[in-house]
This record gives C-alpha cells, sequence and structure tokens, in this order.
C-alpha cells in the first residue's frame, strides 16, 4: 500500500463520520474513498489540482466536489469529530511546554540563603 493511501481502520473512522453527515452525500463507498485519499495526496505532495494522478479522476472533479465540502465546513467537523479520538501513540515535551529553571536561563544565585 502507498504511503498516499488511507489504512483500512483510518478509512472506516471517515466513513463513520461522512455517513451520518446530513450534508455529504457518500455514495459509492469506493468512490467516496478514491476522493478522500486524492484530496490527502494533493495536501501531501503540494501539487497544483491539474498535477493530480489520473488514477484518482478528473483533477476538476475532485476540485469541485472538495471545494463544496470547504463551504459547508465538512472539512472543519470532520477534523473536530476525529479529533475527539487523539492517537496519542506520539506525544513531545520541550522548552516551549515546560519552563525551565532560573539558574538553567542564567539568573544570578543567591549567596544570602543558605
Amino acid at each position: 500500500m502507498s504511503r498516499f493511501h488511507l489504512t483500512d481502520e483510518q478509512w472506516e473512522l471517515i466513513h463513520k463520520f461522512l455517513s451520518s453527515h446530513p450534508h455529504v452525500y457518500v455514495g459509492e463507498t469506493k468512490e467516496c474513498r478514491l476522493f478522500v485519499d486524492a484530496v490527502l495526496w494533493i495536501l501531501r505532495t503540494g501539487s497544483q489540482w491539474r498535477a493530480l494522478p489520473a488514477e484518482y479522476g478528473k483533477w476538476n472533479t475532485v476540485f469541485k466536489r472538495f471545494d463544496r465540502w470547504n463551504k459547508r465546513k465538512i472539512w472543519e467537523q470532520m477534523f473536530e469529530w476525529i479529533n475527539d479520538e487523539p492517537d496519542l501513540q506520539e506525544s513531545f515535551i520541550d522548552s516551549t511546554i515546560v519552563r525551565a529553571h532560573a539558574c538553567s536561563a542564567g539568573a544570578k544565585k543567591n549567596k544570602d540563603k543558605p
């Protein structure tokens, strides 16, 4: 499987959301999955819509559907819905989260205190 395609587990989660959304016509599951894969291909590669490989369908058709979903805020709603079940496989802690002790930042030591 290509790194540009959704896994079955990822697709099941997205399909569950799309099937329950009142403004989304899923139609044939295979075609809908191909559409979502096409959008992810664009996002991952940063390519222009016209460069979309033919295996995903006509670029203009994919773009128009993407644009309709965007105007109806379906993408935002999907991300919020998926975010309710975050994947905490990776977590990072760095200086933007953890505050360093003052002496590590070069503060002068108070010699009056024992």
